[in-house]
């Protein structure tokens, strides 16, 4: 069989992953009852304008509202306005969409009603300094804790202590109305607290609590930032908030198995790993490519053809300033474990369509790809150690590429063993 036609499969899989969390099918069961005065929908993510267009469509009374997404992700909609700003690092667009988000949710009464739609990237996408910082200084966060590869968890907690939006301030301002969260998760483990650092969900840690966070990890933080966590009150406990309720209605585990539906459809027998999978790009791409290299020599799990699938998200640790993103790093490390095996072939790709900074989603590998680098003048270990995977995978026209795909449910990971 054809690397092409082994490369279609997986395609087709990450497609029913992505299908298995579009807004128009998420959204339909899970609406709240409308309210008695009015409704306003406020979201942030990479996917937020497509939730928001499909609320409109599905929503059956009057709805005013705003959300923010990453630049070029817009989709149009008629009485929701939506936003655009920098991702992943803020910028003064970012600014004006989190006044904006709070405009909306301030002044309302106990009949009202608002609807948050919450996705991945909305932490970057909403920059709210508290007093005595500025947007400068969320930018020096955001990149000291991209450069950390500390877990996804870790960096949204840190990022609460940091904002005058996350961490359930937005609910608290929209106080005294309701507040529904329809979340789609991009975190290992579905907490809604998490996705998009919880804008509208209760729950953040103290202040006492990030300075262990930030010591444990060895996460250098500028000085101006570590004054300011100094300065908070150490143990002030978050507000409960019996106003607010939260519903996840799209993940990286119902994804995974609409993937694995997908594959058996086709006579291909499918293994869902786990949907949480979190640390270094490189270290578990080498415990994939064991799994796999294994499977194929002893059929256990499955007889071949068959197909390993793992979600969640995993970090990258910059050594070097390289062009990459955490999937394709993932692939690059898996290309050099696989080098030189037979009848193993993986996708790794960002559901919302964009792998880090890059405008990939991810990209292919098998035990063919390192040759193939070489024989292109590519050193793959080289290029590992720089951090520059992206160049490695273009090199050798070997990228995924998707265009944003309207929403986010995290990394998707689809190993083939065996010829279809």
């Amino acid at each position: 069989m054809s690397r092409a036609r082994r490369e279609a499969f997986l395609s087709g899989l990450f497609d029913a992953a992505v299908a298995a969390a579009d807004p128009k099918v998420t959204l339909a069961g899970h609406l709240p009852k409308p309210p008695k005065g009015r409704t306003i929908v406020v979201g942030a993510g990479k996917g937020a304008a497509q939730l928001a267009q499909a609320f409109e469509r599905l929503w059956p009374g009057p709805l005013e509202g705003v959300v923010v997404t990453r630049y070029g992700y817009a989709a149009p909609c008629a009485r929701i306005k939506v936003m655009e700003a920098a991702h992943p690092v803020p910028d003064a667009a970012g600014l004006d969409a989190a006044q904006a988000l709070k405009a909306a949710v301030t002044g309302l009464g106990p009949d009202d009603l608002v609807v948050a739609l919450v996705c991945g990237g909305g932490s970057s996408l909403l920059p709210d300094p508290p007093e005595g910082l500025a947007l400068a200084d969320l930018q020096a966060l955001n990149e000291a804790l991209l450069a950390s590869g500390a877990p996804i968890s870790v960096m949204n907690d840190i990022r609460k202590r940091f904002s005058g939006i996350n961490g359930g301030r937005l609910a608290e301002l929209a106080a005294p109305a309701q507040v529904c969260n329809l979340i789609v998760s991009d975190v290992p483990g579905d907490d809604p607290r998490e996705v998009a650092s919880g804008p509208t969900v209760p729950g953040r840690p103290s202040a006492a609590e990030v300075q262990a966070l930030v010591k444990s990890r060895g996460i250098a933080l500028p000085d101006r930032l570590m004054a300011h966590l100094a300065a908070q009150d150490p143990d002030a406990a978050t507000p409960t908030d019996t106003r607010v309720s939260t519903q996840i209605i799209a993940s990286a585990a119902i994804s995974l198995e609409a993937a694995a539906q997908a594959a058996r459809a086709q006579g291909v027998n499918a293994w869902v790993m786990s949907d949480r999978i979190e640390g270094e790009a490189r270290d578990v791409a080498q415990v994939h490519a064991a799994l796999a290299l294994q499977a194929a020599d002893t059929g256990i799990p499955f007889p071949a053809p068959f197909v390993m699938l793992s979600g969640g998200e995993t970090t990258v640790t910059l050594r070097h300033k390289g062009r990459g993103g955490r999937n394709a790093e993932f692939q690059l490390a898996l290309s050099l474990a696989l080098e030189g095996s037979d009848g193993i072939t993986a996708l790794a790709a960002d559901t919302d369509g964009i792998d880090g900074s890059e405008d990939n989603a991810g990209a292919f590998a098998d035990g063919t790809t390192t040759t193939r680098m070489r024989a292109a003048g590519i050193d793959p270990a080289a290029m590992l150690q720089g951090n520059n995977a992206f160049t490695a995978f273009k090199g050798i026209d070997a990228l995924f590429m998707t265009g944003p795909t309207g929403t986010n449910v995290n990394d998707f990971r689809a190993i083939l063993i065996g010829d279809i």
